[in-house]
């Protein structure tokens, strides 16, 4: 890549068909999109800069039919370009930053591009370009384009300005992206986020980011005694963090390790005691009991010995990362245990009675916000779920089954509600954030019938806070990360 030329900051982009579309193969009228295309039109439509597809008139229409489905599938525009600068400047003159176009060794565009102004970005398809031009960019690949905008956005924005580098599976992108998480351009405080490829040298791409957010437990392939098997890609980014300590990270995967463990959360929440005074409500975790064998275990004395009553529910001890890690169950009989269908090792947890109701809090940074959620029933409405008096166990799956109703109610941390002690979870979020030292992390209370004694039933990282308005919750993650960085520089 030639040296970035001075710019503004890169507000729009217009896309050339010539740098979209493939050759024709040997079927002429079958038109396809040249390897990367999909993923840069979906990265730039996700981190909502302005984008242009551009077309010439005499373009086969099997290709502008191509363009078109792309066109409507991201909500593009879609122009004939005859004369570049006037089909696309007055619309975009009021822009407020530098405009990009990209295109391959187009012969016809590029001497009009030159004396435009705009910066002109092109695709190498054959090797080295014939167009050499002062201030054009060549570029090899084109996931190499959202590298190159958060380069000439840094470049522009100055000392202030912090690549966040994300890697995450394509659903969780999405979910954040489409709240207006994710944007190249520079937020009010300074960031830029670009998607982590493996397209790509991950170095090329890492030594330009200042932060790594990742959802590392979407990368895993197995826990087996206590050791985490992750995704190929992930461990290639594990091993650049191991080398490069100086790496500010969102957060340290040694930090998210108890929250893929059930029973180490549990014993973790033990802790809570050190919150609870006399005459106020108690916070505390669920009471527990482990198992490794359902078939030969004492569950009459274990049960007891854990304070454990019926109903109870069993959950596999590996928390997440793994296909069956939600495969869950509750048991209203002590002989229903053996035999049951949920992976081992598990953790027996307490059912606690909290009349469907079910308090979402996310800690972000030092931010707290909480929402307000319909959850399972009591027993006595489970026992008649569960066929009456034949009792058998419900057996279901966390994230799709026990459907639960619809009405969320939003709230913050400014919110009071009489049914809930804020101060006493508040004090429990700063608490876990100090004990397990992370960033951004989520947890649900439910408040138990008659004791209202506050327990706390999960703990989980970097939740998708959807349930707190896009307006309040993005603005206070952006805060989150820029203030972790800037923590991790001055030390």
């Amino acid at each position: 890549m030639h040296p970035l030329p001075e710019i503004g900051v890169v507000r729009g982009v217009v896309l050339d068909e010539s740098a979209l579309l493939a050759d024709d193969g040997d079927d002429k009228n079958a038109a396809q999109l040249r390897p990367g295309a999909e993923f840069l039109l979906r990265t730039l439509f996700l981190s909502r800069i302005r984008v242009r597809i551009s077309y010439d008139v005499g373009l086969p229409s099997h290709k502008l039919s191509l363009l078109k489905r792309m066109v409507s599938l991201y909500t593009l525009d879609c122009i004939i370009i005859n004369n570049p600068v006037s089909e696309v400047m007055p619309e975009w003159s009021s822009i407020g930053g530098c405009i990009l176009y990209l295109v391959s060794d187009k012969k016809g565009v590029l001497p009009i591009l030159s004396s435009s102004g705009w910066l002109v970005v092109v695709l190498n398809v054959g090797g080295e370009s014939s167009f050499h031009a002062p201030n054009a960019i060549h570029i090899m690949q084109l996931e190499e384009l959202p590298l190159t905008i958060c380069q000439l956005n840094k470049r522009s924005t100055g000392i202030n300005a912090v690549t966040v580098g994300y890697i995450m599976k394509p659903s969780r992108v999405e979910d954040f992206a489409k709240r207006g998480a994710f944007p190249l351009c520079p937020t009010p405080n300074g960031l830029m986020f670009m998607p982590i490829t493996f397209e790509l040298p991950l170095s090329s791409q890492l030594k330009e980011v200042d932060v790594v957010l990742h959802k590392a437990t979407d990368e895993i392939l197995s826990i087996e005694e206590n050791k985490v098997t992750f995704t190929q890609n992930m461990q290639e980014i594990q091993k650049y963090l191991e080398h490069h300590p100086d790496c500010c990270v969102l957060d340290p995967l040694i930090n998210i390790y108890p929250l893929l463990d059930r029973l180490e959360i549990q014993q973790i929440l033990l802790g809570l005691v050190d919150l609870n005074t006399e005459g106020s409500n108690l916070i505390r975790g669920p009471y527990f009991l482990k198992v490794d064998n359902l078939d030969g275990f004492n569950f009459q004395t274990g049960l007891a010995e854990a304070k454990l009553n019926l109903p109870c529910i069993v959950k596999p001890r590996v928390a997440c990362g793994v296909s069956d890690a939600h495969k869950m169950a509750i048991i209203f009989k002590v002989e229903d245990f053996k035999g049951l269908s949920v992976p081992l090792p598990a953790v027996i947890q307490e059912y606690v009675d909290h009349s469907s109701t079910l308090y979402k809090f996310y800690v972000l940074g030092e931010k707290i916000f909480y929402a307000v959620k319909k959850s399972i029933p009591n027993a006595d409405i489970l026992k008649k779920l569960s066929n009456g008096n034949d009792l058998k166990p419900l057996v279901f799956d966390s994230l799709k089954s026990l459907p639960t109703a619809d009405d969320i109610q939003h709230s913050n941390s400014s919110t009071s509600d009489e049914s809930i002690d804020l101060k006493l979870v508040t004090d429990a979020a700063n608490w876990l954030r100090r004990r397990l030292n992370l960033t951004i992390f989520g947890f649900d209370v439910v408040i138990q019938e008659g004791t209202h004694d506050h327990v706390i039933v999960d703990v989980n990282y970097l939740p998708s806070f959807k349930e707190v308005p896009d307006d309040i919750s993005v603005p206070t993650f952006w805060e989150a990360i820029r203030t972790k960085f800037d923590c991790r520089m001055s030390k």
